[in-house]
């Protein structure tokens, strides 16, 4: 893979699209680049397909692209987004062959969703970390056993392939590019004018927090969920919390072991911790993620990510930026004191 722009030339991004693709998965990442232009005119986004010819989408309509993948010339950032369609049906030998034009074409190579399914079937892939929308991690790993897939990466770099989870993760991802190209600021720039998330970090997990365990049932308990998770730094009790649920704190502590598996002031803890483990990942210090997370001061986080990881925040933030990702998983069950 090889291409970088001049001075004079926009950095072309190529998006490879085909019959069944999923909307959201292109249509987000090329907003990205194109909300980029409107302080640093740099991108050039290209629609291809790989005939030439217009696709229907997953939501029907046909979408006109600028041209067939073959003819397209070099990019300097191609990306291959996915399909709700099962890979085997969607992965066909047009989108293989095009891809692999493109991928001999272009800087940097990506997959959104189950695009990566493109890139291993190519054997881009192989011998290199890599992760999918977390329902096809399985017959990603199955199927394509030299893949070190991460199961719970919101996006993955291994040298210049990226490949990210489902749907918004493009989003994320291209963020990510757009910081690489210009820096945080730009890229914070795009977030905001997009309403998103400033970049969540490719190591954050797909599934938030609140969505970690089982789900409230009750709408009381829903509430009290919801409050924690808007502001976990607060001096949250099982009274505070029950006097918000307008309930006694031993009715909502049994109906938090009822419904969530856990005591409220578990569940406070299980939430500060996923904050604090997501500002590691943006970047944060172990001080400043912990005072925003709501542990006071950073020996309780240390002791914390000392019970739950076997590793101090420390070095699991070293990890994160050393890798791109994480191995390390999250104990749900446990405690955080």
């Amino acid at each position: 893979m090889s291409y970088s722009p001049t001075a004079k030339s926009p950095r072309r991004i190529g998006i490879l699209i085909y019959d069944g693709i999923k909307m959201l998965d292109f249509v987000g990442p090329a907003e990205v680049f194109v909300e980029a232009n409107q302080s640093i005119p740099d991108y050039e986004v290209v629609l291809v397909s790989p005939d030439g010819a217009s696709v229907r989408t997953s939501i029907g309509g046909p979408i006109e692209v600028s041209g067939a993948a073959g003819d397209a010339g070099r990019f300097d950032t191609v990306m291959v987004p996915g399909s709700e369609l099962p890979p085997a049906q969607f992965v066909t030998d047009k989108v293989l062959a095009a891809t692999r034009v493109l991928a001999a074409n272009t800087r940097r190579l990506a997959s959104i969703c189950s695009g990566a399914f493109v890139l291993a079937e190519l054997g881009l892939l192989n011998g290199r970390q890599a992760t999918t929308h977390w329902k096809f991690v399985p017959a990603l790993a199955r199927n394509y056993p030299q893949i070190d897939v991460q199961p719970d990466a919101i996006f993955v770099r291994d040298g210049n392939l990226y490949s990210s989870a489902g749907v918004v993760a493009g989003v994320d991802l291209a963020l990510a590019l757009v910081e690489q190209d210009h820096g945080s600021e730009a890229a914070r720039r795009v977030a905001q004018s997009l309403v998103v998330d400033t970049q969540r970090a490719g190591g954050r997990s797909q599934f938030s927090a609140s969505l970690t365990g089982p789900a409230p049932r009750s709408a009381l308990v829903r509430r009290v969920v919801d409050l924690i998770c808007a502001d976990p730094a607060f001096p949250h009790t099982v009274q505070t919390l029950a006097a918000h649920a307008h309930i006694s704190p031993r009715h909502l502590t049994r109906l938090f072991r009822t419904e969530l598996e856990r005591a409220p002031a578990e569940y406070v803890g299980f939430i500060r911790f996923c904050a604090a483990r997501d500002l590691l990942h943006a970047g944060h210090t172990v001080t400043e993620a912990a005072i925003s997370a709501g542990f006071g001061n950073s020996e309780a986080l240390r002791r914390a990510f000392v019970t739950r990881l076997g590793v101090s925040p420390q070095k699991y933030q070293q990890r994160f930026r050393s890798t791109g990702s994480t191995t390390f998983e999250t104990d749900a069950d446990a405690a955080v004191s």
